[in-house]
């Protein structure tokens, strides 16, 4: 009998396909599996590429959207096999796919989103049904599209007690506010890992600073983290989302060409101090008590960001491990979620948080 879900989810930072096979009997989530395949580099590089306005074309475009789809089919299959499930006990696989564009509501410009990863390609692949393209009915109906986690975090994580927020720090990080009593709310805040990762390649030739111990090592400048945090996006009111096309590697160095040589450790010790106080002035200015903060994505396992981040809010912080949750899972567990949500025909945004005109239903069905 079919009654799995997989979940699969590559987000900002292009490090890997996050997937996961889950359950929902009677409505109760329960992970069953995961598994991290990895993206190859040249890959990635196309994939980066497309993210470039200038140098992307419609052969990359469409050549990446297939081997995209591909890879995402390999990684269904490596994990059905992995936990010896067949995939007529799959009921839909729901893939976010990569985001190589996406242009927000009321920033200058045509609002849309663009994720690619082939869908028909992992159908035919795994032999599933599949659900994806799970973002542009919300920009359909005026919404950013993003973030679309806040309503998963509110099914799994709220309490009727606790005032809680979800902070996920992925390449991009997005924050869920969870209300004992109240409306959930939730919005993206700025990068993540973004900036902290890619410098940290440039100057150590590694993909991330482990644990933040470079970053850790070196000392804030408050000019670099005041110029940064001049941009406009953190001015703007919620709703609001961004990503690679408005912070990237060359936006940094042209903050850096306005100021004063400052060495690359004490940048990316500026780089640490950035993400984490731009997620905290958000929570700060939420208006309500939050007693308990809940992170994950890759940001959960910087141990300077956290420790940062504890430093900036009044919560107390943890990841979402001590809810039950590995923070490395919570994303591809969301789109496994959403996946059921379109099989039972359930909406899948919440409009406060998108700006949308109303709850809708998102994603579309490929069948094998």
């Amino acid at each position: 009998m079919a009654n799995f879900y997989i979940g699969l989810m590559s987000g900002t930072s292009i490090d890997s396909v996050d997937a996961v096979v889950a359950s929902f009997e009677q409505g109760q989530f329960k992970l069953i599996g995961h598994l991290s395949y990895d993206i190859p580099d040249h890959l990635k590089q196309a994939i980066q590429n497309l993210c470039q306005p200038g140098i992307d074309t419609v052969q990359l475009y469409a050549e990446t959207d297939q081997r995209l789809g591909e890879l995402f089919a390999q990684a269904s299959l490596a994990m059905m096999a992995e936990l010896g499930i067949s995939s007529d006990q799959i009921l839909a696989i729901g893939s976010h796919g990569q985001t190589v564009r996406h242009s927000a509501p009321g920033q200058g410009g045509i609002a849309f989103t663009q994720q690619i990863g082939d869908p028909n390609t992992i159908a035919a692949r795994t032999g599933c049904p599949v659900v994806a393209d799970f973002r542009r009915k919300d920009m359909a109906l005026g919404g950013h599209g993003a973030p679309l986690v806040p309503a998963f975090h509110q099914q799994l994580f709220s309490d009727s007690e606790q005032n809680r927020v979800i902070v996920n720090i992925g390449g991009i990080a997005n924050i869920t506010v969870l209300p004992a009593n109240g409306p959930c709310a939730g919005f993206d805040t700025g990068p993540g890992n973004l900036l902290v990762d890619s410098w940290c390649k440039k100057h150590l030739g590694k993909e991330y600073d482990n644990n933040g111990q470079w970053g850790a090592g070196g000392s804030c400048d408050t000019n670099l983290l005041k110029q940064l945090k001049s941009h406009s996006f953190f001015a703007l009111p919620a709703p609001k989302s961004t990503g690679r096309e408005t912070f990237h590697q060359q936006w940094l160095e042209q903050q850096l060409s306005q100021l004063p040589p400052i060495d690359a450790q004490d940048i990316q010790a500026t780089l640490i101090q950035f993400t984490a106080e731009t997620i905290a002035d958000e929570i700060n200015n939420l208006g309500l008590m939050v007693h308990e903060l809940y992170v994950c994505g890759g940001g959960a396992f910087n141990t300077e960001l956290m420790n940062r981040l504890g430093a900036a809010v009044t919560a107390t912080v943890a990841s979402t491990a001590a809810l039950g949750l590995d923070p490395n899972w919570v994303e591809a567990s969301a789109f496994a979620w959403l996946a059921r949500q379109r099989l039972e025909a359930g909406t899948g945004n919440i409009a406060a948080v998108t700006g949308a005109e109303r709850e809708t239903v998102l994603g579309g069905l490929y069948l094998p």
